[in-house]
C-alpha cells in the first residue's frame, strides 16, 4: 500500500540490502577500486588533505545510485551486514574482502609507495601463516578445531581486532587442545 505521497509505506520498504545487491555492490566496488583513475582520485583528495575513506564512500554512494538504491539506507545497510547475514559464510567471506579492498584502496592512496609494499609483503606474509595453521589444524577432531578458533577469536576480541596475529603458532594450537583433553 502506498501513502498519499505515493511513497511506500514504512512496514513496506526493505529493511536491508537483498545479498544479489550486496554481491553487486562488492564486486563493482573492487572493479572500481583497481582502475587506475579511480585510484588516482583517492590519491589526490588524500594530497588535498581530505579523508581518504570520504571517497571511497562516495564511490560506495554513487554505485548504489548506479543500482537506483538511496546511498544513505545503501551505506547504512552495510553497518548492519554482521548482523543480518551472520549465518551466511559466503556473504561474510564477500563482505570481508569488499572491507579490506576498501582498506587496500585507501593505505594505497595515504602510504609511500615503498610503505605500501612492505604493508602489502606483511599482509601476504600473514595470510601465509595462517593458511599454514588452517591446514594443521585439519588434522584434529572438529572440537578441536572450534575450540582453536574460539581462542584465536578470543584473542583478536581482547586485541581489538588492531595489529593483533591473526593466527596461532603450532606450540598454541597443541595446548589448546592437550588442556581439552586433560582431565
Amino acid at each position: 500500500m502506498l501513502t498519499a505521497s505515493g511513497a511506500p509505506r514504512d512496514s513496506e520498504r526493505p529493511k536491508m540490502l537483498s545479498r544479489e545487491q550486496l554481491l553487486h555492490l562488492f564486486s563493482r566496488f573492487a572493479f572500481l577500486t583497481s582502475q587506475p583513475d579511480v585510484k588516482k582520485q583517492i590519491a589526490d583528495a588524500v594530497k588535498d588533505k581530505q579523508e581518504a575513506v570520504a571517497v571511497t564512500t562516495t564511490l560506495q554512494e554513487e554505485i548504489l545510485l548506479e543500482m537506483g538504491i538511496d546511498p544513505r539506507f545503501g551505506i547504512a545497510c552495510l553497518g548492519k551486514v554482521n548482523s543480518v547475514y551472520e549465518n551466511d559464510r559466503d556473504l561474510m567471506i564477500q563482505f570481508y574482502r569488499f572491507v579490506a579492498k576498501e582498506e587496500m584502496a585507501i593505505d594505497e592512496a595515504e602510504l609511500e609507495a615503498n610503505e605500501f609494499a612492505e604493508k602489502m609483503d606483511n599482509q601476504q606474509k600473514m595470510q601465509e601463516q595462517q593458511l599454514e595453521m588452517l591446514k594443521y589444524i585439519r588434522k584434529f577432531h572438529p572440537d578441536d578445531q572450534s575450540a582453536v578458533l574460539e581462542s584465536l577469536h578470543r584473542q583478536m576480541e581482547k586485541a581489538n581486532f588492531d595489529n593483533s596475529p591473526a593466527f596461532l603458532t603450532v606450540d598454541q594450537i597443541q595446548d589448546i587442545v592437550w588442556r581439552r583433553s586433560a582431565p
